[in-house]
């Protein structure tokens, strides 16, 4: 059964949905090395029974690797990143990384709340970009536990001070990866804080579904986003806060197409700015207590196919339109823009400065909470 025909904005409606029996799904941590300054970290390794696994380092709460079977059974990682730790702290993409406190990008560094104006660190042309350069992606998370079971699952956690990168509040989070025994890598990110702030955190994998360092890439593959809106940006890559239609341009994936047909189409003023794919999608749904669907990416040839579910109200479509070949990722695979797309449910970008985007304000009592899916299946 084709579980991505099924309804996907709930679990519940799949799980009722779909008849399997149930199987366990394995936990096993190890370690992944040392830091250079001697503190162990740890590696965790999902495993489902239909040969859906998953490999989560506490550097960054990261997702390193996602393997999943083709419609031959055959699978293949179809992450980018990189095969050892030390590249991990040595050369930093964001490769299936935890993002936070904010992520995507905070126009000029500055926001301002209850009064009080907020400085963060500018670490892209002026403007603070996932955390400012040093957020949640480059520190070590805490095993909080590991355990195996229907679900198998590991929760990391992390505490960051008070001023920690300019935001303020002490914010305790945490990370939940969880693989069912259907295949589906939950994610689902909590934090509270004693003071008001603002959070927004996601996951930043790569995907290639033809498997990480196909001879092609990711752009011929098929995308869909629900999506009739999107926010367009200015040449710093902040929303405008205009929220412009997708209808005949090149931003309209309602229906699937190849990503290859407008990535570099120059007489869409977007694509020119953004080098490519480098915004968020308004998806139709909004923000939802339930995940509901938010893109779905198949590689036509393999069939495999990427179901991304989220309780948030956006989406960040983005083509790696900086990956230009210097850096070298798992199996000695060069990356090049377009080996492998990031699509990141969040908050909308700017949401801290724009009053017409949904709020990213956390309040004492009121703790954040993100569940996203990152759902498998062959097609």
């Amino acid at each position: 059964m084709d579980r991505t025909m099924i309804g996907v904005t709930a679990l519940a409606l799949s799980a009722a949905a779909c008849t399997i029996p149930a199987h366990a799904a394995d936990a096993q941590q190890k370690s992944a090395g040392k830091l250079p300054d001697g503190r162990d970290v740890a590696v965790i390794t999902l495993t489902a029974h239909n040969g859906v696994s998953a490999r989560i380092l506490a550097y960054g709460a990261t997702l390193q690797s996602l393997f999943a079977p083709d419609r031959n059974g055959h699978p293949a990682d179809v992450l980018l990143g990189y095969d050892g730790l030390a590249s991990y702290v040595d050369h930093p993409n964001y490769f299936g990384a935890t993002i936070g406190r904010y992520a995507n990008r905070i126009a000029d560094g500055t926001f301002t709340l209850d009064g009080h104006s907020y400085h963060l660190p500018q670490n892209d042309h002026g403007q603070s970009l996932h955390g400012g350069g040093h957020g949640f992606d480059k520190v070590l998370w805490q095993v909080a536990k590991v355990q195996s079971g229907p679900v198998a699952s590991v929760v990391l956690r992390h505490v960051s001070a008070d001023g920690d990168a300019g935001y303020p509040g002490t914010l305790t989070a945490t990370v939940t990866y969880s693989l069912d025994e259907h295949g589906d890598l939950g994610i689902t990110f909590d934090a509270s804080s004693d003071k008001p702030t603002v959070v927004n955190m996601t996951n930043h994998a790569f995907f290639n579904m033809a498997g990480e360092g196909s001879a092609d890439g990711a752009l011929n593959e098929l995308l869909t986003i629900p999506a009739s809106a999107y926010t367009p940006v200015d040449s710093h890559l902040i929303p405008t806060g205009e929220m412009r239609g997708v209808a005949g341009t090149v931003f309209d994936f309602r229906k699937p197409h190849p990503i290859a047909t407008g990535v570099r189409d120059g007489h869409d003023p977007q694509i020119v700015i953004g080098r490519g794919y480098d915004h968020n999608f308004a998806l139709d749904k909004g923000a939802t207590p339930v995940p509901g669907l938010a893109a779905r990416l198949t590689d036509p040839v393999s069939g495999r196919t990427l179901d991304v579910l989220t309780t948030e109200p956006g989406v960040q479509f983005y083509t790696g339109n900086f990956l230009d070949g210097t850096l070298v990722g798992k199996q000695g695979h060069v990356y090049r823009m377009g080996d492998g797309v990031a699509l990141e449910p969040q908050k909308f970008p700017d949401a801290p400065n724009r009053s017409a985007f949904l709020s990213a304000r956390v309040d004492p009592g009121k703790p954040y909470h993100h569940a996203m899916i990152f759902r498998l299946s062959v097609r």
